[in-house]
């Protein structure tokens, strides 16, 4: 799809389909093409852009410091009915992550020389 929409001034996108039909294992069509881009954004998206803003919160309210399952938890505290492996997808997208406990690895300039 991000092809097609900076190629589509430049070559049209029934002639990208027509080609990537004949390269590519999925069937893309220029009608396939026009119906996702006017298709209305699913619940599924809207629910985890709302939900991204609250993990950042929690995150952010918490030190940085939670990983997912501590995060799983929160959330549930909050009130928010989310699952374990769908807090742990919003997190990666958002780039967030806790903080590893345990030594912390050491340089070699910091070991002493024989």
């Amino acid at each position: 799809m991000r092809f097609i929409d900076t190629h589509r001034d430049q070559f049209g996108v029934w002639a990208i389909c027509r080609v990537l039909r004949a390269r590519e294992c999925g069937v893309i069509t220029s009608r396939g093409y026009r119906a996702a881009k006017t298709r209305p954004v699913c619940d599924r998206a809207l629910r985890d852009e709302l939900l991204t803003a609250e993990i950042q919160r929690v995150h952010a309210a918490n030190y940085s410091v939670y990983g997912v399952r501590k995060m799983y938890q929160a959330m549930r505290r909050e009130g928010w009915n989310v699952g374990l492996e769908r807090v742990a997808r919003l997190m990666r997208a958002a780039g967030l992550q806790g903080v590893r406990r345990g030594a912390q690895a050491r340089d070699d300039d910091m070991l002493p020389r024989a």
